[in-house]
């Protein structure tokens, strides 16, 4: 009995709390966006650009988040790495995101999500995405990255795919 017990102690894989928890991002609109508040629900992840053909997609973005927020949590991270898609500044964003789309979702600040400067988040997403799979996830604007109940990556939505679509509702039904 004392040897299990030890054993159970010393397990480094049994208590350690999934990486995706451990990240924390700077709201859009302030305060902080901290990943360990969304344990036991599942997280859409999206790289948003308010000047793209996907931009509409907030939308869908918001209402997926409304009608299912009691087992998902949309976070945007808005991102200039496509064509100037996002050149505004963090106000500007906010402000286009609440006007034009009624945005409530948890939205952080400009970061890049490719390239020399990624943001660690999508760092670790890009190389979960790598384990599944799945090379180069992130192509475009709008890319969608579901994580689950328990912090792991459960795949990547390429930006055609739209929130409400059975694609994604399936992992909420």
């Amino acid at each position: 009995m004392k040897t299990l017990l030890l054993t159970l102690l010393l397990s480094p894989t049994l208590f350690v709390a999934s990486p995706i928890y451990k990240f924390k991002a700077d709201g859009l609109s302030g305060g902080t966006i901290n990943f360990a508040d969304f344990k036991g629900k599942k997280i859409l992840i999206v790289n948003t650009a308010s000047k793209c053909g996907y931009t509409p997609q907030y939308e869908e973005l918001e209402a997926l988040y409304k009608k299912y927020g009691d087992k998902i949590v949309v976070v945007g991270f808005p991102a200039n790495n496509f064509k100037e898609q996002e050149s505004g500044t963090n106000e500007e964003i906010a402000s286009f995101c609440k006007k034009n789309y009624g945005v409530t979702f948890p939205m952080s600040k400009k970061i890049s999500v490719k390239g020399d400067d990624i943001a660690p988040i999508y760092k670790y997403l890009v190389a979960e995405a790598k384990k599944k799979g799945i090379e180069d996830p992130v192509k475009w604007n709008f890319t969608k990255f579901l994580i689950d109940e328990k912090g792991q990556l459960i795949t990547v939505f390429p930006s055609k795919v739209k929130p409400m679509s059975d694609d994604i509702l399936k992992y909420l039904n």
